[in-house]
């Protein structure tokens, strides 16, 4: 009985062993299968916007241009065709609300009539006051001759009454003359008067006119053919029925050259010192999932803005589709990837397979935990500048049972060697006691003799470290 109790312990034993093994090594299999292997060749570093596309050059379908002149400052639209129709030239494409050009229309109707009305009673008044005048001068040439007459008749008359017949001639000759200059006063007055009143209801005609002229206008006709867009207000938004067109601006719609396109997009400020015109930009279109175009940054803008509902800088950026494909539309979705660094021959792997302990970097190398010192990254991979070797077997997920394992640690030199590269980029001189000997002779061989006397005499650790005594120094150097 008590052999086959110990019978039984030890096959539960043996049963929890097997059953750890098989567990324990299916867990290690599919940790394995999520091993990364270092990559080696061409890294390119990107920043990925969001677009949309827009024709580079349109014809723009414009509204009346005159309504400024009649103070119309916004015209409604009535009714236009839908977003993307295909027209020919002289379609009908839109209408505009006319209510208030004809409510201005009628008032300047009630005011050539009034002016008209004006015009005749001027005409009237002027012929009436001429006529008066020029009675007045005959009447006045009649009194000069009786008065002559009387003055023929008085020779035998004593001198006091021919002497008052003179008076009497020369007084109705003044008034002849002062009579005949008035009616010319009047005459040019009257010329002037009529010219004016003339002037106001010829303007007034000529702007009723142009009036009628412009009801024409508020209906809208496609100038060549093409696909109707339309156009978008300063908020975004498509401007269709119910919009308002500016007087200043009254573009309509637009006919865009789909033959050439563009993506409108905007960079954060953050990447926006790595975007520079002239880089080349892999565009996907969300539309067509399975085609990528190339393209160019054209554009980038100099001052940042803030979009609506967000809090982020932007700045706008302009890129040129270089190709062309007919099924490309405007207002698609696209996808840019602006190339902003190409680096060859480079070690990269997934930036998932880095981890960090304080201010090392290291990966999970078989069962160890390798330190590596890293490079430039994009969204989703990062340069291994040391510590692993192409074809390199890495954990994309830490295995279990490693993690409390210490890092192990580069070699020194190599550390050093990358801190003065980035010295060197940064344009930094590296610390003496961080320099190769090889580094120190070059150092040295490019100074001057009394440089060099006077550098190792203040620096005698450095011919420690080249291995000579006091007595020997580097030899050749600049004279």
């Amino acid at each position: 009985m008590k052999k086959y109790r110990i019978y039984i312990a030890a096959a539960v034993i043996a049963l929890v062993l097997i059953l750890l093994y098989v567990f324990s090594g299916s867990s290690k299999s599919t940790v394995e299968t999520i091993e990364i292997q270092v990559k080696s060749g061409t890294f390119e570093i990107q920043v990925s916007t969001s677009g949309e596309l827009e024709a580079k050059n349109s014809e723009k379908i414009m509204g009346p241009m005159g309504v400024r002149n009649f103070r119309i400052w916004n015209m409604k639209i009535e009714d236009i065709i839908p977003d993307g129709t295909v027209i020919d030239s002289g379609d009908y494409v839109a209408t505009l609300d006319r209510s208030e050009l004809t409510g201005r229309l009628k008032d300047r109707e009630l005011d050539l009539e009034t002016l008209q009305t004006q015009f005749t009673q001027n005409q009237l008044d002027t012929t009436m006051d001429l006529r008066n005048a020029r009675d007045e001068l005959v009447n006045l040439v009649y009194n000069l001759e009786e008065r002559q007459i009387t003055v023929d008749q008085s020779i035998y008359e004593p001198p006091a009454t021919q002497r008052q017949a003179k008076i009497d001639l020369d007084k109705a000759q003044r008034a002849y003359e002062q009579a005949e200059e008035n009616y010319d006063l009047k005459l040019e007055k009257a010329r002037a008067n009529m010219a004016e009143v003339n002037t106001k209801l010829r303007k007034a005609k000529n702007e009723y006119q142009e009036m009628v002229n412009l009801l024409d206008q508020f209906t809208i006709y496609a100038p060549k053919g093409g696909m109707v867009i339309y156009r978008r207000d300063w908020n975004g938004q498509k401007m269709g029925i119910g919009a308002n067109v500016g007087a200043w601006d009254p573009i309509v719609a637009e006919l865009p050259d789909l033959t050439e396109m563009k993506s409108r997009t905007y960079v954060n400020e953050i990447d926006i010192s790595k975007v520079k015109v002239g880089q080349a930009v892999k565009i996907g279109v969300d539309a067509f999932p399975d085609k990528e175009y190339s393209g160019e940054v054209s554009e980038v803008a100099n001052i940042g803005e803030q979009l609506r509902n967000s809090n982020a800088k932007v700045f706008e950026v302009i890129i040129e589709v270089t190709e062309s494909d007919s099924i490309l539309r405007p207002a698609m979705t696209t996808k840019n990837m602006i190339i902003t660094n190409i680096i060859d021959s480079v070690l990269f792997i997934p930036i998932e397979c880095i981890h960090s302990n304080d201010s090392l970097s290291y990966v999970y190398k078989g069962w160890d935990k390798q330190q590596v010192i890293l490079g430039k990254s994009n969204e989703n991979e990062i340069i291994i500048r040391a510590g692993l070797e192409k074809g390199d077997d890495v954990y994309l997920v830490p295995p279990e049972g490693v993690i409390e394992y210490d890092v192990t640690p580069l070699d020194t030199a190599i550390v050093n060697h990358c801190k003065r590269l980035d010295q060197k980029d940064k344009g930094k001189a590296p610390k003496k006691e961080e320099m190769t000997q090889e580094e120190l002779r070059e150092m040295l061989m490019n100074m001057t003799q009394e440089e060099r006397m006077k550098y190792m005499k203040e620096h005698p650790e450095v011919m420690q470290k080249m291995g000579g005594g006091s007595g020997k120094r580097p030899g050749g150097g600049r004279k």
